[in-house]
């Protein structure tokens, strides 16, 4: 009985622990199946949160360019820089950042009321250079001379006697007027041609000028090799009688009296110092004869300057028909292009003194050049600046055209030596006008040989171009500038921009603070009245070289449309004190060098003579030798 209950009790506890074991696995089972629905859900749920991140993220991202965006199309008042400090860094670093965002350069022209290509009322005045009928025959007499009434006796006489040409009839026999000219090619120019007219008040016989080939320019050719002597001497048969040598005196070479004369030297001048001088020598030979004849003749005589200038000077058949090759392949590739004469070479920028920001290297190489001529003074390049008396800078050129309405699809022909700085000068410019070319990269080596070695005649292929160009720009107030100034306003008043350095250089100055088109606005409000139009510059004023208004007549039909034009005379004349002051900060230094020199007075019959053949030192090189090109 005892064993049966013990075998019970035994059975009953092996069932116990089979049952606890079966519900100790069953708890496993339950806690391994919830583990993994956690696990299912902690991995649903890290999806959602990244793909909420995600979301977040994208959402950011937009919202930080969209910003970017607003900032820079749509700047900050300028009001926020009113709490930093007026010298604070941080105040330049915001500013300089608001400029970027705001100066942007278009690459598009736009338009100007006057037009790109041409002048409004061109057309309505045109070159007049014919003497009156009172010129041919005039004859100077030798004043405080019992002669007097004797040579006005003669004048009658020879006035009678048609079978003489005009310039006999005028034209003392003996008397014989030789010139040295001084400079470079264009400087020359206004020699040769003031030379006829200084012949013409002296009454007497012109021997073809000789070239200056001694000074900075260096070149060996002689007048014949650059224009064309017959030409000239045909040309001006009833002016003046000129002749290419000086003949004989007594079989032997006749030696000349060496002289100078003031500069701006007037007809009385002429008369009162030179004519004496030549009645008593017979032949005087007037030494570096540039800007020796005052800007105000009469009528005649200023017509007479330009029948010279612009009719009997040309230059030699081969310069011209280099000259037209420059120009017909320059038309191929564009129907209208611009010639800038740049000017921004070593020489120059030394002569002027000015500075563009190269540190010592720059102010020892332009020092070092600028030696050369003692007579200038020590250079004050901000001041210069404020003046508008330096050149502009290549990038700058580029910045006006483009504010005047000029596209980067606009060809321009470079007339210019070697740029100061090189490529990385030009590269501005290259920059806003693609379209780049000068004589050297539209010729080949072989077509400019023959004229490669000589300065003078390279530059009279650029005069040449320049002169036939749509638009002619200038970086500078020189010879050069002035004699096609003068010549595009004869012929047409062809469009010709000279900036306007001195308001042009606050311009750029502040170029940084101010949207393109405020730039452009002002660009083409400071430019009235220096584009080359009619009557922008008053009579008188600058160089009759540049300025000839005694040669250009109006045609009939300008009165019809004066009240059209009133509005726009009066934006010239707002603008014509801006344009006198360049024109008078701008002229050649007056201080005449050679008078100085030759401690000339009125008391000439003390003067020694001189010999013409017997080489002098070496002179010093006058200050508008660098203005000459």
């Amino acid at each position: 009985m005892k064993n049966i209950m013990m075998l019970t009790n035994l059975k009953q506890l092996m069932f116990s622990l089979k049952m606890k074991r079966k519900k100790r696995e069953r708890n496993n089972i339950l806690l391994h199946g919830s583990n993994d629905i956690c696990v299912e859900l902690n991995r649903i749920l890290w999806r959602k949160r990244h793909r909420i991140f995600s979301l977040v993220s994208f959402v950011s991202g937009c919202f930080i360019l969209l910003l970017f965006a607003v900032s820079v199309f749509c700047p900050p008042p300028a009001a926020n820089l009113l709490f930093l400090p007026p010298h604070s860094l941080v105040r330049k670093e915001i500013a300089a950042v608001e400029s970027n965002a705001v100066f942007q350069v278009p690459t598009i022209g736009g338009d100007l009321d006057r037009g790109l290509w041409s002048t409004s009322r061109s057309k309505l005045y045109y070159g007049c250079s014919n003497a009156s009928n009172k010129f041919q025959s005039k004859v100077v007499p030798i004043l405080n001379s019992s002669f007097s009434f004797f040579c006005y006796l003669i004048d009658d006489y020879l006035a009678m006697l048609s079978i003489f040409s005009a310039a006999d009839m005028k034209t003392y026999p003996n008397r014989y007027l030789l010139i040295s000219t001084s400079g470079g090619l264009n400087q020359q120019r206004t020699g040769i041609v003031d030379s006829v007219v200084a012949a013409y008040i002296l009454n007497a016989t012109l021997v073809v000028p000789r070239l200056d080939q001694r000074s900075y320019w260096k070149d060996a050719s002689g007048f014949a090799e650059i224009f064309n002597v017959d030409r000239f001497i045909s040309s001006l048969s009833r002016d003046v009688k000129i002749i290419k040598e000086l003949p004989l005196k007594g079989g032997k070479p006749w030696i000349p009296r060496r002289m100078a004369v003031p500069r701006k030297c007037n007809e009385r001048c002429y008369q009162t110092r030179v004519l004496p001088v030549l009645t008593k020598k017979q032949a005087i030979e007037l030494r570096k004869f540039d800007y020796r004849l005052s800007n105000r003749l009469e009528t005649d005589l200023q017509k007479l300057r330009c029948r010279v200038n612009y009719h009997a000077l040309t230059f030699t058949d081969p310069i011209l028909e280099m000259g037209k090759l420059l120009v017909e392949r320059m038309r191929m590739k564009s129907k209208h292009f611009i010639a800038l004469h740049l000017r921004f070479e070593p020489d120059m920028l030394a002569f002027t003194g000015c500075y563009y920001g190269g540190g010592d290297k720059e102010r020892r190489e332009l020092g070092k050049i600028r030696r050369r001529w003692k007579a200038l003074h020590a250079s004050n390049p901000e001041k210069m600046r404020r003046q508008g008396r330096c050149p502009l800078t290549p990038e700058e050129i580029g910045l006006m055209l483009r504010a005047l309405g000029f596209g980067s699809d606009v060809h321009i022909y470079v007339a210019s030596g070697e740029v100061y700085g090189g490529e990385e000068t030009l590269a501005p410019l290259k920059a806003l006008f693609p379209n780049f070319h000068s004589k050297e990269t539209i010729a080949t080596e072989a077509e400019l040989a023959p004229f490669s070695s000589f300065s003078s005649r390279m530059a009279a292929l650029d005069y040449i171009v320049c002169d036939e160009s749509d638009v002619f720009v200038s970086n500078n107030n020189g010879n050069m500038v002035r004699m096609i100034a003068g010549r595009r306003r004869y012929f047409g008043h062809k469009p010709t921009i000279r900036p306007n350095a001195k308001k042009l250089y606050k311009l750029f100055m502040a170029r940084n603070n101010m949207t393109w088109e405020e730039f452009a606005t002002k660009v083409q409000a400071f430019q009235v009245g220096f584009m080359g139009a009619p009557k922008e510059v008053k009579p008188g004023r600058g160089e009759f070289h540049e300025n000839p208004t005694s040669c250009i007549c109006e045609t009939k039909g300008t009165e019809t449309i004066q009240k059209e034009t009133q509005e726009e005379d009066h934006e010239n004349d707002n603008n014509g004190r801006d344009t006198a002051e360049v024109n008078d900060e701008q002229d050649p230094i007056e201080e005449d060098l050679d008078w100085i020199e030759d401690d000339y007075s009125d008391n000439i019959k003390d003067l020694p003579d001189t010999d013409s053949n017997v080489l002098t030192k070496q002179e010093q090189p006058e200050v508008e030798e660098l203005f000459s090109d």
